[in-house]
């Protein structure tokens, strides 16, 4: 090849870099406007511990079906409250307005630190133009993920959770992943968690709440259910659908001790399980850490040498 030929192929190699790499910003920075929402999406980091299997999961894409989540709140600062602004938006750009009711709310809104020790579940409320808002006053300072998770009221349309990054500014110290254990204490409750996570197979987890060492017979209704179960992947924060086993009032169902759920966990990874129930008019939250992996066990008790107490977690909600 003469030297001429030799910089021209130099120069198209160089300009096809350059304009892939533009793509690729342009695709994962959540800070990118929002003109062409339908072909917008955001990518993870894969979690490197086992392979992906089963069904896809969520949050992981900032549009999905012709919706779009637009964050119009990217930066918050720790231990301020602020509000938290944000909007669903259709093929054409314009922000969606009609929802369906899904357990009891048009919208969930999940929030997470990438190390997960802080976690929040709440209830915007929507203006009539779309803009969706809500007050949140987050602990500490890092990346967090925040989770859309709704039904567009198109009598085609599916549940969706949409995901975007939001930047809570201040002193970041990351925490490590708590140990997976079988109980939780919280505000004076225990909760023992039967059951597990492998990939690609549907999987009964059933949650017993006791408090001073009784079973708790008498929780309260929380979205329609007596629990209601948030799992998120660790490292790329995908998001895990769970639905409960039973609803309130079905003849069935009992008030407690025991919530169940079914699962089906979307590959080889660990999981933090958040469990939302009601008792005595107060939404409280128990969090575990459970591996998935082909032929998982039953997560076995921390003995004192784990050194965790995972009553630490801090959750919170907006109700």
């Amino acid at each position: 090849m003469n030297p001429a030929a030799k910089i021209t192929a130099f120069t198209a190699a160089l300009a096809a870099s350059f304009g892939a790499a533009y793509g690729i910003g342009a695709v994962t920075d959540p800070g990118a406007g929002t003109t062409e929402p339908s072909s917008r999406t955001e990518s993870a980091a894969p979690h490197s511990e086992g392979s992906r299997t089963g069904p896809p999961a969520g949050g992981l894409q900032i549009s999905e079906g012709g919706y779009t989540l637009d964050l119009r709140t990217p930066r918050v600062k720790a231990d301020r409250r602020s509000e938290l602004r944000f909007a669903v938006l259709d093929r054409s750009g314009g922000p969606v307005t009609d929802f369906q009711r899904e357990h009891d709310r048009e919208m969930h809104l999940i929030l997470a630190s990438r190390d997960l020790a802080t976690y929040r579940h709440l209830h915007p409320t929507r203006a009539a133009d779309g803009t969706w808002s809500t007050p949140v006053e987050l602990p500490a300072a890092g990346d967090y993920r925040v989770f859309a998770d709704f039904t567009p009221a198109d009598r085609n349309a599916v549940d969706l959770t949409l995901g975007a990054d939001l930047a809570v500014s201040g002193t970041h110290k990351e925490a490590e992943l708590p140990k997976p254990a079988p109980t939780t204490e919280v505000d004076g409750y225990t909760v023992s968690l039967n059951g597990t996570l492998r990939p690609g197979v549907p999987e009964h987890l059933t949650f017993t709440v006791r408090k001073d060492g009784r079973p708790v017979t008498d929780l309260q209704p929380y979205l329609g259910a007596y629990g209601h179960l948030v799992a998120l992947r660790a490292g790329d924060l995908a998001y895990l659908h769970v639905h409960p086993d039973g609803e309130p009032g079905d003849g069935s169902t009992e008030a407690g001790p025991e919530v169940a759920f079914t699962a089906t966990a979307p590959g080889s990874a660990a999981y933090r399980l958040f469990l939302d129930f009601k008792h005595d008019g107060t939404v409280r939250t128990a969090a575990f850490t459970v591996p998935s992996r082909a032929g998982a066990d039953t997560p076995r008790p921390a003995t004192p040498s784990d050194g965790h107490d995972d009553s630490t977690t801090d959750g919170g909600h907006g109700h």
